[in-house]
């Protein structure tokens, strides 16, 4: 969900409460800000309410998201937006934003503005790491139920107390997400620390936690002095061997196994797997994290990249 990750990202640049680690990525971002994108930091402030349509709960590209915002009904920007006015200050100009088709058009160059500067050269970098979340939250679910998942996913701000998901919002509003029988979908956030709740989501309520709840800034703070990832030319070529492209095979094949489940798979000893992983994980083709006494391997995106090239130049 790149908007919804996009407007968390907008409210970190503008919070100065965050680590002074963050000011060099907020410089670098501030200075390549366009007056559209300017416009719609002035509709999500740090705290306090924003627009939905500018962040909706939908997945896919950002190119197919921000379509999806180019076609909000007018009647909806105007709901929301006298909405969050009887909470707020709201931008004089935007009163004029459900009509105003020219103004719309600005609204929509400034996501994509804000997009190509604060996430895209982050985004290859971000999915990975979702992705190794993923992997954390299916093991608990797999350890401990539904309940153990929900209690586990972000325990300073979110509380499952049977049947109601209690909720600590950024704005110091306490929430009660009564679910009484209908799904939720979690999603992983390296810009938000606490837990936010889209009710309105179709076809489900989404409550959005941070990933990697140990220390979820320290992998942020690597990801914005590194915007591009690296290019590991002499780890790649180590890989020209059948041992090891089976075992990036494997992890890609069952995302989220263990160094046993691996060795298993692809017939080796333990030892020689997690040798293996750990060169895959040097060049930047899989990402371990360690959950209870398990290293729990996953492939980037880089990994599955190039797993795909192979099997075109096969055909």
């Amino acid at each position: 969900m790149p908007l919804s990750e996009l407007e968390l990202a907008a409210r970190v640049l503008q919070d100065r409460s965050q680590p002074v680690r963050l000011d060099a990525w907020r410089r670098r971002c501030l200075e390549g800000l366009t007056t559209p994108a300017r416009m719609v930091l002035s509709l999500i402030p740090p705290v306090g309410w924003s627009p939905t349509f500018l962040a909706p709960s939908v997945a896919g590209t950002a190119e197919e998201v921000l379509e999806h915002v180019q076609a909000v009904p007018r009647s909806r920007i105007r709901a929301e937006l006298a909405a969050i006015a009887e909470h707020q200050p709201v931008p004089s100009w935007a009163r004029h934003l459900a009509d105003d088709t020219e103004l719309r058009r600005q609204i929509h160059r400034g996501l994509t503005s804000l997009y190509a500067t604060l996430l895209e050269p982050y985004w290859t970098n971000l999915t990975g790491h979702f992705t190794a979340d993923r992997t954390v939250r299916m093991r608990q679910f797999l350890n401990g139920g539904v309940e153990y998942l929900l209690a586990q996913a972000n325990p300073r701000w979110m509380r499952w107390n049977p049947p109601v998901l209690d909720i600590r919002m950024a704005n110091g509003v306490e929430y009660d997400l009564r679910l009484e029988g209908q799904g939720i979908l979690l999603v992983p956030s390296l810009w938000g620390t606490r837990t936010i709740v889209d009710n309105d989501a179709v076809p489900q309520p989404t409550v959005t936690c941070p990933v990697l709840p140990d220390q979820p800034l320290r992998h942020l703070t690597a990801l914005v002095r590194e915007p591009c990832p690296a290019k590991p030319a002499d780890a790649v070529a180590a890989l020209l061997g059948g041992t090891r492209a089976a075992v990036l095979n494997a992890i890609a094949t069952h995302p989220g196994c263990t160094t046993k489940e691996l060795a298993a798979l692809i017939g080796v000893a333990s030892a020689s797997a997690s040798e293996h992983a750990t060169t895959l994980r040097a060049a930047g083709l899989v990402q371990t994290l360690r959950h209870r006494n398990s290293a729990l391997h996953s492939p980037t995106p880089l990994g599955v990249a190039l797993l795909n090239e192979g099997t075109r130049a096969r055909t």
